[in-house]
């Protein structure tokens, strides 16, 4: 009887032991607070485009424009410092994957609300509205989406755009993408007709290249807004950014923004 006490004494200890162990096992315990994580690191990472003026673009190697203020003042109010950010470089094709494996807390990249996203990650309040257009070389023949029919059209791969002109039009030829540089250079070369995405983003070549147009009609309604982790760890962080989207809108920033990038 007593060894079959110590069996029963000894058992109890040892699963004991091992619920403690499993405890403290970083694999099995629960994932720090998002905004705990970034407090402790000391810096927010924020995922941003480099090639998209005026939202994100790189100038003399610094990261500038609409999108990486709005960054900044989300810094400034979780750490109270707007330069304690990194910024990396992110893609229509591979920003949400970025968010998802954790390379980035957040990503503010021109990324419209859509319901197949809000499957894989949650945003924030829209920041800006934007529509769809497209651009055309300043001689062409083209006065409206219907005048594509059967023509090249670039695109970014992975954009709403995309998705977009392929239910609008299907009769065009559609060309991804990786940079709204290499679809511009095709553009130019004749190699496609006409790029469609957000007239934000296409309005800055039109600005700054007489040889090219933007038609006047927008064919969507783009709603921009921060994406972050679909988690509970995430939760927070959200409430935060929401609060500071609705601050910014309530202080003035947003306005002052969208004319500092002449954006209105």
């Amino acid at each position: 009887m007593k060894d079959k006490f110590w069996i029963i004494i000894i058992s109890i200890v040892l699963v004991l032991v091992y619920a403690i162990d499993y405890k403290l096992d970083k694999a099995n315990s629960k994932s720090e607070d998002t905004i705990k994580t970034i407090k402790n690191r000391g810096y927010i990472i924020v995922g941003v485009k480099t090639d998209t003026r005026p939202f994100g673009y790189l100038e003399n190697g610094k990261n500038v424009g609409f999108d990486i203020d709005i960054a900044k003042y989300i810094a400034k109010d979780i750490l109270h410092d707007s330069n304690k950010v990194k910024f990396v470089q992110v893609t229509p094709s591979n920003r949400l994957y970025l968010l998802n494996v954790e390379k980035v807390d957040l990503v503010i990249a021109t990324m419209t609300i859509t319901p197949e996203r809000r499957n894989i990650i949650a945003f924030s309040k829209p920041y800006f509205v934007a529509g769809q257009a497209v651009l055309v070389p300043s001689g062409s023949s083209v006065k409206s989406l219907g005048d594509l029919d059967n023509k090249n059209v670039g695109v970014l791969y992975g954009s709403t755009a995309e998705k977009n002109i392929r239910i609008i039009l299907p009769s065009v030829n559609v060309l991804g993408y990786k940079t709204y540089h290499d679809a511009y250079r095709a553009l130019k070369a004749g190699k496609i007709a006409a790029i469609t995405s957000d007239d934000t983003i296409l309005r800055s070549y039109a600005m700054t290249d007489s040889s090219v147009k933007l038609l006047p009609k927008r064919y969507t309604k783009e709603l921009y807004a921060i994406g972050l982790r679909k988690n509970e760890e995430s939760k927070t962080l959200l409430k935060i950014v929401n609060i500071n989207i609705t601050n910014m809108v309530h202080d003035g920033t947003l306005t002052q923004l969208k004319r500092k990038w002449k954006l209105n």
